[in-house]
């Protein structure tokens, strides 16, 4: 028999996400970030249950392909762009719609047939990719020279710190995308990431980018998902394996890192680093028990982890520890661990199954 650890997915906990999602979007229309293997949720299963977007949005051509297994139609667009000239083909074959980023993919574009719709990306302060707004005329000059206008959807950038509501790099990367695009009124336009949708008066034009928060995640500093009105989609969820007590002095795990004042009663959890929970995660880190709020104790190891049952006294070995989902949020976890919350949802490893629901 498999142990019973495992992660379960709410699809319509998912689907209320995106919902949310498009209502503070409006006018502009939400495509579906569900990249990183749908932010390890499953990439097939989360994209059937948004089968109402109009558009899904992927980094990389493998994981459109994905969506196209699961017998999904509507157009995907490739944040990454191309990799290849190749890539342009089957770009223009399966209905994906790259985001050239570079000049190099504008050779590829040149030096072979295939037409794909595309987008531009704006480098508006993140540095990461996209063309300065210096040489967007040039850019486009090209593309007229090429043929290839006629392709061209429109143009998106991406915000560096919109996720900070004391930053000002947000008002200036959309007035720089504003002024740069502002030759070419009739093109879409796509900045808003999940953090965008929570900035009061922020323009979203065309097209937002939700990803995080369809997952219940937070995408504010300082915030969790459930105050931001989102459900948690991810319920990782591992047995307690054994149930002992310690005395005062007597300490847990590797390196003897936590060590009892008093007399303790302990459970160990069948869930470790190898399933993908955050080793950092410490001492006090929450976790639950049949919706009561627990803490873990000591190092986490590869394949189990401690905790202190002082508040759960019924608690009895077999019983399901709740490491991040309805009581816990993973965006309380991630701060214990000092990482954030994409981070963790999409590191669940290939052992944990997904049970959908």
């Amino acid at each position: 028999m498999p142990r019973p650890t495992l992660a379960r997915i709410d699809l319509e906990a998912l689907r209320h996400n995106y919902r949310q999602a498009s209502e503070r979007a409006a006018p502009a229309l939400a495509m579906a970030v569900v990249k990183a293997d749908g932010y390890g949720h499953g990439i097939a299963q989360v994209a059937q249950a948004l089968s109402d977007a109009p558009k899904y949005a992927v980094a990389c051509l493998e994981e459109a392909l994905a969506i196209r297994a699961a017998g999904l139609l509507q157009p995907v667009v490739l944040l990454q762009g191309v990799h290849s000239a190749g890539d342009l083909d089957l770009c223009l074959q399966r209905g994906f719609e790259p985001v050239l980023h570079g000049h190099q993919q504008l050779d590829w574009l040149e030096q072979g047939e295939a037409r794909p719709t595309f987008w531009l990306k704006v480098n508006t302060g993140m540095n990461r990719l996209g063309f300065h707004p210096d040489e967007l005329a040039d850019v486009m000059a090209r593309l007229d020279r090429l043929g290839a206008r006629p392709g061209l959807l429109g143009f998106v950038t991406h915000f560096a710190c919109a996720d900070d509501n004391d930053s000002a790099m947000t008002e200036e990367q959309t007035a720089c995308f504003v002024e740069a695009t502002a030759p070419w009124p009739e093109l879409m336009k796509s900045v808003g990431n999940s953090a965008a949708h929570f900035i009061p008066g922020q323009p979203l034009f065309d097209w937002s980018r939700p990803g995080i928060m369809l997952y219940g995640g937070s995408p504010l500093l300082g915030k969790i998902g459930p105050e931001l009105g989102l459900k948690p989609v991810m319920s990782l969820q591992a047995p307690l394996m054994s149930v002992r007590t310690i005395e005062a002095g007597e300490s847990v795990g590797y390196g003897a890192g936590f060590v009892a004042d008093r007399r303790l009663r302990m459970g160990m959890v069948a869930i470790g680093y190898g399933d993908g929970y955050p080793r950092h995660a410490g001492t006090d880190t929450p976790a639950a028990i049949n919706g009561r709020r627990i803490r873990l104790i000591g190092r986490v190891s590869m394949d189990m982890l401690a905790v202190d049952l002082s508040n759960v006294p019924d608690a009895r070995e077999g019983d399901v520890v709740e490491l991040w989902g309805e009581t816990v949020a993973v965006d309380e976890v991630a701060r214990c661990a000092g990482t954030i919350g994409y981070e963790l949802l999409t590191g669940i490893t290939a052992r944990v199954p997904r049970e959908y629901r």
